[in-house]
């Protein structure tokens, strides 16, 4: 007997490769009208970007004079001043000695640049110098403004040479120099008992600033040379009040709120 035919029992009007091909078109249009969204990932739906589209409009209608209206001319009153709370102290912080006060600050100075290296205790330590007792610390304040400002290359007063210090101009004020010369010429065992006023450190940004070489680090050699002097600028007297905040003299408690 001759083996049956495998060839399915078609009907010979049937073409076959069109009703495939319209079988494949039917199941993929279903596929897209019936498509179901992983959570979190439908598509956006049509009215709801018409409706931000509006409000967006309506916003923009309100606010036409949005530049006027985020103005800091026209939000900011000249002269303004915050009411104090009932019951509060409306005379601002309370004023300190000039030496503790500038100290305060430089000590915050010193904890955020240069602990790093000189240490907690200004003793340095492996590949630092020591600041206690440095005749460049307490010796003339110019020495140690341009040290601080520039940086320092080469030997140091004691002969010893170290690397090389990077300068910290860049992110001090007068008023930060002030504060942590003021700090290190009276810690660490050191009590010079002055203070390094403000005006004296602006004037050691200006003397840096007309260095041959200002942002140059400093040595030895031009210490001696050019900066073996302290600082020009009026003394301030270490216990003298001052706003904790601005390091000004005040006169009194009440005008001690007026320069914070």
């Amino acid at each position: 007997m001759p083996p049956a035919d495998p060839s399915p029992d078609l009907d010979e009007s049937i073409n076959v490769t069109q009703a495939h091909d319209r079988v494949v078109r039917e199941a993929a249009a279903a596929a897209r009208e019936k498509r179901i969204a992983d959570n979190g990932r439908e598509p956006t739906a049509l009215w709801l970007i018409v409706v931000c589209g509006i409000v967006a409009m309506i916003a923009g209608a309100v606010l036409g004079d949005a530049g006027r209206f985020f103005a800091y001319a026209t939000t900011f009153r000249p002269d303004y001043v915050r009411a104090v709370p009932e019951g509060a102290d409306a005379t601002g912080p309370e004023p300190r000695a000039a030496l503790a006060a500038f100290a305060a600050r430089g000590s915050r100075i010193y904890s955020a640049q240069c602990q790093g290296c000189h240490g907690s205790d200004g003793r340095g330590g492996s590949g630092y110098p020591t600041l206690s007792g440095s005749e460049w610390v307490i010796g003339d304040t110019q020495t140690l403004a341009m040290i601080i400002i520039n940086g320092m290359e080469g030997p140091i007063s004691t002969g010893e040479t170290y690397g090389v210090m990077p300068g910290q101009a860049t992110s001090m004020s007068p008023q930060d120099l002030a504060g942590v010369m003021t700090y290190v010429r009276n810690s660490f065992g050191n009590e010079t008992g002055d203070v390094t006023t403000i005006e004296m450190a602006a004037n050691a940004f200006e003397i840096s600033d007309n260095r041959d070489s200002p942002g140059a680090p400093v040595n030895a050699e031009e210490i001696r040379a050019a900066h073996a002097a302290m600082l020009p600028g009026d003394p301030l007297d270490p216990e003298i009040l001052v706003d904790p905040i601005s390091l000004e003299p005040v006169e009194d408690h009440e005008s001690a709120g007026a320069g914070s």
